[in-house]
């Protein structure tokens, strides 16, 4: 009879099992709330119930007492600690009123200085709203965060979130997730401020940034307006544009006035349509005023490579001389965005010519070490994208792909006439012949097993 396994820790006290959840970063820290109840008992948020409801206050004001006394609150942790506050706030934000709008904001608080906000003002069609966070300048309880996530922000909590932010005087990290109805956000942040994250807000129309000592920007979602100021010190920058253009105009001056703003990072990740789009308007990447001499790595994300996207990518590629790694992601899970009809207005027509122009006009690129492709079904655009690459990149050491089915080979070009001489080992091979004929390419995997001399 198999001994009985006891679950002896979960039988500690709960001040020990707290003590131990308040080593943890926050993220795992939640997640022992799966282990047992008496784990889960750790996470019953405390609720509190709040009425700033008053014919002399105006709802942005009650927002400020709101904010304050939350801090008092949040500030009174010894581990790890969940709150539901709700709030009964002025639903006029502008004038006293007695009509009260309750509020539901789930607050989770680690002891690594890191706040989770999640928002719910029970509205079933959201109000369209702008946050415009200001340079922190109070000190409250929150002064010491450095990790602000905020999730579900209604145009009900705009006030609240302004006045929260403006308390974190040392914030680094700040993440907006899930924000239906936001459609604009400006941030003034002081010089603590270093990795700003927008993640699924689907009606964002513009985003206005200035941060001395920002290092990192991400964005998914559509195509807004954005403009950074005052961020010279960006190293990594996202713009995963997966769900197109938005609410805003196709507008290259804006665009290429963002790439410009972006010349001095050193890892881009970048939506392969927006490129595609630009090309097609009549930008060439290497004649422009400014070059992206410190980029290092370049991450490409689209949902399938065809000739428009890929001479679009050997067209920017021109404008990267010191890339070391370069990283293209097929996704067939993205929807795909067919580029418009545009007049050329900014240079001659020079995109979508043959390959062999396009691979003539591509700058060598020297110091290319690494390029890895994802979810390749090693079709004729794609074969030619490897050449290409293969042919300009004169140092290249490592050339990986990746099937959509998850089988990693790596690539070299091998000429017709040295093709039987492939030495046969227990090596997983597989050749795929160029267009022109001339060579072919040979994919090479560790096999799981092999019990042959060699296979091709």
């Amino acid at each position: 009879m198999e001994e009985e396994r006891f679950d002896l820790i979960s039988k500690l006290p709960p001040e020990i099992l707290g003590s131990i959840v308040s080593f943890l970063p926050l993220k795992q820290a939640v997640r022992t709330s799966a282990l047992s109840t008496p784990w889960r008992s750790l996470w019953a948020p405390l609720q509190v119930d709040l009425c700033f409801a008053s014919d002399q206050m105006t709802g942005q004001e009650a927002s400020k007492e709101a904010a304050q006394v939350m801090a008092t609150f949040l500030r009174s942790y010894q581990r790890p600690q969940q709150w539901k506050f709700r709030l009964g706030l002025p639903k006029n934000k502008q004038e006293p009123s007695k009509t009260v709008q309750q509020l539901l904001v789930l607050a989770t608080m680690g002891v690594d200085k890191e706040l989770h906000l999640n928002f719910c003002d029970g509205e079933q069609v959201p109000n369209v709203f702008q946050l415009t966070l200001g340079l922190p300048t109070k000190t409250s309880g929150l002064s010491s965060l450095k990790s602000l996530h905020l999730r579900s922000v209604t145009h009900f909590a705009e006030n609240l979130v302004s006045t929260l932010f403006s308390n974190c005087l040392l914030l680094e990290n700040l993440k907006l997730e899930n924000c239906s109805g936001l459609q604009s956000i400006n941030i003034e942040a002081g010089n603590y401020l270093e990795s700003f994250t927008v993640t699924n807000c689907p009606d964002m129309v513009n985003i206005k940034v200035s941060a001395p000592n920002l290092k990192s920007f991400k964005y998914q979602g559509v195509l807004p307006l954005i403009q950074l100021k005052n961020t010279s010190n960006l190293i990594d920058v996202v713009l995963n544009l997966r769900d197109g253009l938005g609410y805003t105009e196709f507008d290259c001056e804006e665009l290429l006035y963002l790439l410009a703003s972006l010349k001095e990072v050193e890892i881009l990740t970048i939506s392969g349509w927006l490129l595609e789009w630009m090309c097609s308007a009549g930008v060439i990447f290497g004649q422009l005023q400014f070059r992206f001499n410190k980029l290092k790595e370049l991450r490409w994300i689209d949902s399938l490579m065809n000739r428009t996207k890929r001479d679009s990518l050997a067209c920017f590629l021109n404008s990267t001389p010191s890339l070391e790694k370069l990283y293209i992601k097929i996704d067939q899970s993205l929807s795909s965005i067919p580029h418009p009809f545009f007049h050329h207005y900014w240079h001659e027509p020079h995109l979508w010519m043959d390959y062999k122009t396009v691979k003539c006009n591509a700058s060598q690129l020297v110091v290319l070490k690494s390029v890895r492709l994802v979810g390749f079904p090693n079709e004729e655009d794609e074969l030619l994208l490897m050449d290409l690459l293969l042919k300009k990149a004169v140092t290249l050491k490592s050339m990986t792909v990746t099937s959509p089915e998850n089988h990693s080979w790596s690539v070299a070009k091998v000429p017709l006439s040295q093709l039987k001489q492939t030495s046969r080992s227990c090596v997983k091979q597989m050749v795929v012949s160029a267009s022109n004929k001339e060579y072919f390419f040979r994919f090479t995997g560790e096999a799981n097993s092999c019990s042959c001399e060699g296979c091709v």
